[in-house]
């Protein structure tokens, strides 16, 4: 009888690691669960719809330091597989990948349904057996057992599956109760929370300038050592954009503990010091004295986002340089240097939700994501306790522990 391997959950781990399992050992019968009738939902829609599947960043160390919960296991586990190892995955199956500007990988294709195909086709060639609308309402450990019925699956049509191996992919939730068929088992899970959300500041006075963007600014929570860069955009509900995505995924724990409420502050020039902004204002009195401040913005900012700082700052409409009161200047360059943002809850950001949370990385073999409780028993995806920040790092955590967990169950168990 041919060994049964079953993957819980259709997503990007989910799918590699049953695909390297069964491409690595042909004997075994790998049998992929998924609870809804979609499979792939977030390669699916991630990167708007073009699938950000990696990072160019092809030092395993310098990878690592993108993941605020994980990042010392993965700087183990990536080079066991990398984002070069996953380029050169996906090349071999006539996928070739593209880098842009900002390091995000993409298909040439643009197109995250060629991942999709990709991940379907290299299944079905391999004989993985994909199953939808089937999910698992329990799973039983036969502790005096080693072999091919190890593992009893109660699954939510009322069948019974055995199986020697099973691999849990089935992605991160909010709802701690998602958890308990696997507290039930013993593990232990850190508490899930949300990661990658955008910040809510109803009486902002910029939300009529939603879709005004800086390419870098920096943010930073008043009160605590939370600090982040990178472009921001201005939207109606508040702040978004990779800096904010970057400070609600590294300040996730902070923020939660807050209920999502504090005072953000905006640089909107990080690459100028302080002084050196005081100096610049002070300069455009000599060199643009008959110009209007208004509207003539400094520091190549947007020019709504200039006037509206210049309004905040109580700048006379029609002021010149030259005439620039002192208490105006005085609050513009504060402005620009610390626009206060009251921060009151969290939106959604689109897809890019992840869960910070999980099963608990020190309970598992790493270099198998395996169980240390119950040998047999891996995961891999957002259900273990690893997160990153946007621009292919989370997918890459998917794919580095699929093909770890697909290669680990690959090996033949001995009854």
């Amino acid at each position: 009888m041919r060994e049964k391997v079953v993957v819980i959950g259709g997503g990007a781990a989910g799918f590699f690691g049953a695909i390297t399992c069964a491409e690595a050992n042909p004997d075994v019968h790998v049998i992929l669960l998924e609870k809804t009738t979609k499979l792939l939902s977030k390669v699916r829609v991630s990167g708007g719809g073009r699938c950000n599947v990696t990072h160019a960043c092809f030092q395993p160390s310098q990878f690592a330091q993108h993941y605020p919960r994980g990042h010392k296991a993965l700087k183990k586990l990536l080079p066991l597989f990398s984002a070069t190892d996953t380029i050169q995955w996906f090349a071999q199956r006539g996928v070739a990948l593209k880098t842009e500007q900002d390091g995000r990988m993409f298909p040439e294709s643009n197109s995250s349904e060629t991942i999709i195909d990709c991940l379907l086709a290299a299944a079905r060639k391999a004989g993985v057996e994909i199953r939808t609308g089937l999910g698992v309402s329990s799973l039983q450990i036969n502790e005096n057992t080693t072999g091919a019925e190890r593992f009893t699956l109660q699954l939510t049509n009322g069948e019974t599956m055995s199986a020697a191996k099973v691999l849990v992919s089935t992605g991160g939730s909010p709802k701690p109760e998602s958890y308990q068929w696997l507290q039930d088992l013993g593990h232990s899970i850190e508490p899930p929370i949300p990661s990658l959300f955008t910040l809510n500041v109803p009486g902002s006075p910029f939300k009529d300038l939603q879709g005004v963007a800086v390419p870098k600014a920096k943010v930073k929570l008043t009160g605590q050592k939370l600090e982040t860069e990178g472009p921001l955009l201005i939207t109606h509900w508040g702040l978004s954009g990779p800096a904010v995505l970057r400070f609600s995924a590294w300040g996730a724990k902070v923020l939660f503990g807050l209920h999502y409420a504090g005072t953000a502050l905006v640089n909107w020039v990080p690459d100028s010091p302080e002084e050196q902004v005081r100096q610049l204002v002070q300069q455009q009195r000599t060199l643009s004295p008959r110009k209007t401040v208004s509207t003539n913005a400094l520091f190549a900012l947007p020019s709504r986002l200039w006037q509206r700082l210049c309004e905040l700052a109580e700048v006379p409409e029609d002021v010149k340089w030259a005439e620039l009161p002192g208490k105006a200047q005085s609050k513009l360059i504060e402005l620009l240097v610390r626009t206060p943002f009251s921060v009151k809850g969290k939106t959604t950001f689109k897809e890019e939700f992840v869960t910070c949370g999980g099963i608990k990385l020190e309970e598992l073999h790493l270099e198998r994501m395996e169980s240390r409780l119950h040998p047999g028993l891996h995961f891999a995806g957002e259900i273990v306790d690893i997160d990153g920040i946007t621009g292919g790092f989370n997918f890459q955590a998917a794919w580095t522990g699929g093909y770890l967990a697909g290669k680990a169950m690959a090996e033949r168990v001995k009854s």
